[in-house]
């Protein structure tokens, strides 16, 4: 049995740029590799908002209505829907007055049973050793 571990490190606001959603889209669409894998075979895929990507995780923005564009929150949670482990910098959010009350946790409304989950720097940085392949937006 062969694991491909990703990580997805988001460290940029989502102003001016779609480089949270491109993040976000490829680490939800390596969750469907499954059919051209061998048996046994699996992709596990985390995504990490540290820096100012932590903003990106910022709940009820409102992007499709001010602005017509899908937003990083239905993002974030159709990630959830595929059950991707999606870390946020606690120590940023902090750094930003923000709390885990301030950002998206679950997708509860779509059926998830996975949540986002503030973490200390120091567990990010652990996931970035255990993986095969390591991007950067």
């Amino acid at each position: 049995m062969a694991t491909t571990k990703l990580g997805f490190i988001i460290q940029r606001p989502g102003y001016k740029s779609e480089n949270q959603k491109l993040a976000l889209t490829h680490a939800i669409a390596s969750q469907s590799v499954e059919i051209y894998l061998d048996d046994d075979d699996e992709v596990i895929c985390d995504v990490a908002f540290t820096g100012d990507g932590v903003l990106n995780c910022i709940k009820d923005q409102k992007a499709l209505e001010n602005y017509d564009l899908s937003s990083t929150e239905s993002h974030i949670k159709m990630g959830l829907l595929c059950d991707l482990n999606i870390l946020v910098c606690k120590e940023d959010l902090e750094k930003f007055g923000l709390s885990k009350s301030d950002i998206v946790i679950d997708a509860e409304e779509f059926g998830a049973d996975v949540e986002v989950k503030v973490v200390p720097f120091e567990e990010i940085n652990k996931m970035m050793d255990d993986v095969n392949h390591l991007l950067f937006f």
